[in-house]
Order: structure tokens, then sequence, then C-alpha cells
């Protein structure tokens, strides 16, 4: 196919904001996840049996129990943050042309 005179390929990949907001996201998000791992491995240490992490709240099974299960919630809520700022922050980098245009990737 012959190209056209006025034919300029950077239109296909416009300048688009910058993903500062997204780096900065994803590393939250990452330090949550990090804090819920802790969380969990304090409240499976207790759980097991093993000394005390957390002090008094630790002493327990059900307060053991209840640091796992916020341990685990942190850490299911940093790994969802953090996908969906990866997912937005490389969504922009897309080329401005028909989907059907593309190729295919099953």
């Amino acid at each position: 196919m012959k190209l056209s005179d006025g034919f300029d390929a950077r239109r296909l990949r416009p300048k688009g904001r910058s993903n500062w907001r997204y780096r900065f996201g994803a590393a939250i998000a990452a330090l949550l996840a990090m804090g819920g791992v802790l969380l969990a491995m304090a409240g499976a240490a207790s759980l097991l049996g093993h000394a005390p992490a957390m002090g008094e709240l630790n002493t327990n099974r059900v307060g053991a129990a209840v640091i796992l299960a916020i341990g685990l919630f942190v850490l299911y809520i940093g790994v969802w943050l953090w996908r969906r700022c990866r997912r937005r922050s490389r969504q922009s980098q897309g080329l401005n042309i028909s989907p059907h245009l593309m190729k295919k990737h099953d």
C-alpha cells in the first residue's frame, strides 16, 4: 500500500498525560501488600504457637485469627490496587486505530 504525503506516524501514538499518579498509586499499593503479608505472617505465627509477635493482642487465639484475617484482607486490597494501577498506566500506550485492524492475539 502506498503511503500518502500527509501521513504522520506520530499521530497514531499521541502524547498523553504523565502517569506519575499511577506510579505513586502502585507504590502505595505495594506498601499495602507488604504490610498485609507482615500482618498475616504475625497472625499465622501466633496461631501456630510461636512467640507473640504483637504483644498482648496475639496472646489468645481469637486475636491471632483477627490479625490473620486483617492481614489477608489488606494483602488482597494491595494486590487489587496494584494491578489496577498497572493496568491503567499501560492503557494509555495504545494506538489510536480501530481494534479490528490490530493483529489478533489469542
